[in-house]
């Protein structure tokens, strides 16, 4: 008995008319899909939290959805809006303070540099080599860097209302998205199983742990440090201690830490003779900035254990590639795709 003959023209054109579908259908969603990427994430992370509320609130999905949102525009959207806000209000104050760098003058060495036990001496001649030869060098090399370091960030972040509305379109979406978390689970887990049976669906279901993993851990970690250094900052009377807040806070989401900050203020602190607060800062940015390499490993296991060098490279290529919004889809998305690799790598889900 022969075999049915193929059609290889229907067949071809059938696939083509599928990849062009999907092809218009991401087109058409384009301008959606970074909110939608972002609101999954949130949604995903804090799932656990909605049905905690959901709990309290008598078992009813609509007020557990109303808490969220609150908690969302508190906790994320609030701090990170006003985090842009201030950077932006004060661009021109940090341009100012970049040019103002090729005139600075490095003072003599305190005295009690030179008192310090082991490295007193080493110390001093430092400091001493470099106010003769390279203070003002360095200075006028990182003044051009200050400054296209700013206007970098302001093309990223845009239309500062463009920001905002892009972080109402995330908030809309994670009300919809809590509303009818099940059903998309669901969906989401059945696509999976279709696309590789057993395999597919353990494959969802990891890489929804790496999602809430990730954004627990760089997420959370970095609004701890920044907060915690922030308060340091204004405990110590260091200026603009706002803009040094939020500055650590996106130093932070990008995984740079907030050392970068603390620093040069405890060195603002130590030229400006306020030796007392200089040492309580720099005793309080030894805390801050060593907290995350016992709080993100601990956040990150919770979801899914994954190297730390996948999220930092996630973060700033998420940042690069995508801008404002790839700091926190970046990781994600490297996530996702490294735990399913290596989940099919090494066989898992074939037995489940």
């Amino acid at each position: 008995m022969s075999e049915p003959r193929r059609d290889l023209a229907r067949t071809t054109l059938g696939v083509l008319f599928i990849a062009g579908l999907i092809f218009a259908s991401f087109w058409v969603i384009r301008p959606f899909l970074a909110p939608l990427i972002w609101a999954t994430m949130i949604v995903v992370a804090t799932w656990p939290l909605l049905r905690r509320f959901q709990a309290r609130l008598w078992n009813s999905r609509a007020l557990a959805v109303t808490a969220m949102m609150l908690a969302l525009l508190l906790v994320f959207v609030v701090p990170l809006t006003l985090a842009i806000g201030t950077i932006v209000e004060h661009a021109d104050d940090i341009v100012a303070f970049g040019k103002n760098l090729s005139t600075f003058q490095l003072p003599p060495p305190p005295a009690w540099l030179g008192s310090l036990p082991l490295v007193g001496d080493h110390a001093v001649a430092a400091w001493q080599q470099i106010a003769a030869k390279g203070a003002r060098d360095i200075a006028a090399q990182a003044e051009p860097y200050v400054g296209v370091v700013t206007r970098w960030f302001l093309s990223e972040v845009g239309s500062f209302g463009l920001v905002f509305a892009q972080f109402l379109l995330t908030l809309i979406l994670s009300a919809v998205l809590y509303s009818g978390g099940e059903a998309w689970a669901g969906w989401m887990v059945r696509f999976g199983k279709r696309l590789a049976s057993a395999r597919g669906e353990q494959s969802v279901i990891l890489a929804g742990q790496a999602i809430r993993g990730v954004a627990m851990g760089v997420v959370i970690t970095a609004l701890a440090q920044s907060v915690l250094g922030g308060i340091g900052l204004a405990v110590a009377g260091v200026p603009f201690a706002t803009v040094l807040t939020a500055i650590m806070f996106m130093l932070c989401i990008a995984q740079l830490g907030p050392v970068l900050v603390l620093l040069p203020a405890v060195g603002w602190l130590y030229w400006s003779d306020s030796t007392g607060w200089g040492t309580f800062l720099l005793v309080w940015t030894l805390f801050v900035g060593t907290i995350d390499n016992f709080l993100r490993p601990i956040l990150i296991k919770q979801g899914a254990d994954l190297p730390l060098l996948l999220i930092f490279a996630g973060v700033i290529g998420g940042l690069l590639s995508f801008g404002l919004v790839g700091i926190f889809v970046g990781p994600v998305v490297l996530a996702v795709a490294y735990t399913l690799i290596d989940n099919w790598v090494n066989g898992e889900g074939e037995s489940a």
